[in-house]
């Protein structure tokens, strides 16, 4: 004998009735309304010191006067963009921003991923945790710290890098007089600080590998220089190019933190070190003029921004899982 269905079950039998526009966002957030609870301080931090505060982008088309406000200062169009591509130095400033962080992301990238790997080759479990904390360990001090330690290593007189030359008999070389040095300098010194932080990213998505597929290629006979080349290394494909993309919106701006502790007010070594960020402080500092400041830092952003969006593209058409958007 068959059952007979209540008004209510067959009801529920229907079809519901697709959600959309406002009704599906209020349904979205009332059936997980404890992960959203959980994701609101992010949000909100965002929210207050990333998109709130671009509405001081206004200061980039202004004469602004700190007495006026942004509302009652004049409007002047592009003309502080003029006043920065009119110098003479801003191809030069332009150049060495690309090509410090060239070699920070190239150096970082290949670094990173060498660490991880050879972390992960690593059988004993104790020595591979303190390996792991050593690496990590200079992301940690402060670039005031390691300016310290880079002026008792490559000072002229008393260097232990000069002195190290010395005995070997060859001459002193003056690296806080000489340029040429010092893009290959700041390279290592961020490899040093940052590679090991850089490569827990790397480390976690190895760990994610199916391990059944190690175990398939041990069987076939592969050695683990082969399983590092055919299959770590291209499932590996997709972070790195999704890090790549990340990094190259940063690419105009220079590590402000690093170059001006390092470097500091040292004119001799402008030519190759002078980055957009340092002359925008400089501009602040010495002319006080915000306005000039902001349309340089705008103009970071835009680049930025462009850049991102035709590498996205382009990574998109060769590989769309590492695309970001």
């Amino acid at each position: 004998m068959e059952r007979s269905i209540s008004v209510n079950e067959s009801q529920a039998l229907l079809p519901r009735k697709k959600r959309t526009g406002l009704a599906a966002f209020i349904y979205e957030i009332a059936r997980n309304k404890l992960m959203y609870a959980m994701a609101l301080p992010g949000l909100l931090f965002f929210f207050v010191f990333s998109y709130l505060p671009m509405g001081g982008m206004i200061i980039a088309f202004q004469d602004f006067k700190a007495a006026r406000g942004i509302t009652g200062s004049k409007f002047v169009g592009f003309k502080n963009f003029a006043y920065f591509f009119q110098t003479d130095e801003w191809i030069l400033i332009v150049w060495n921003t690309l090509y410090l962080n060239f070699l920070f992301i190239l150096s970082g990238t290949v670094i990173s991923i060498a660490i991880a790997v050879m972390l992960t080759e690593i059988g004993s479990r104790w020595f591979k945790k303190g390996a792991q904390s050593f690496v990590i360990l200079p992301h940690f001090i402060s670039w005031t710290v390691v300016a310290m330690l880079i002026t008792m290593l490559l000072s002229t007189d008393t260097g232990m890098v000069n002195k190290l030359i010395v005995s070997w008999g060859g001459e002193p070389i003056a690296f806080f007089q000489s340029p040429e040095h010092w893009p290959w300098l700041l390279m290592l010194m961020k490899v040093w600080h940052s590679a090991g932080f850089g490569s827990i990213v790397y480390l976690a998505s190895i760990a994610g590998i199916n391990p059944d597929i190690y175990e398939a290629a041990s069987i076939d006979g592969a050695s683990r220089w082969q399983k590092i080349t055919f299959i770590t290394l291209p499932l590996l494909k997709t972070t790195v190019i999704l890090l790549l993309l990340l990094s190259i919106g940063k690419i105009f701006y220079g590590d402000f933190g690093m170059i001006y502790a390092i470097i500091g007010r040292n004119p001799l070594l402008y030519p190759t070190t002078d980055v957009i960020d340092t002359y925008v402080y400089r501009a602040l500092t010495d002319l006080g003029d915000m306005s000039m400041a902001a349309a340089v830092g705008f103009f970071q952003s835009v680049v930025g921004f462009i850049l991102v969006v035709t590498v996205n593209q382009i990574a998109k058409k060769f590989n769309s899982e590492s695309a970001i958007f």
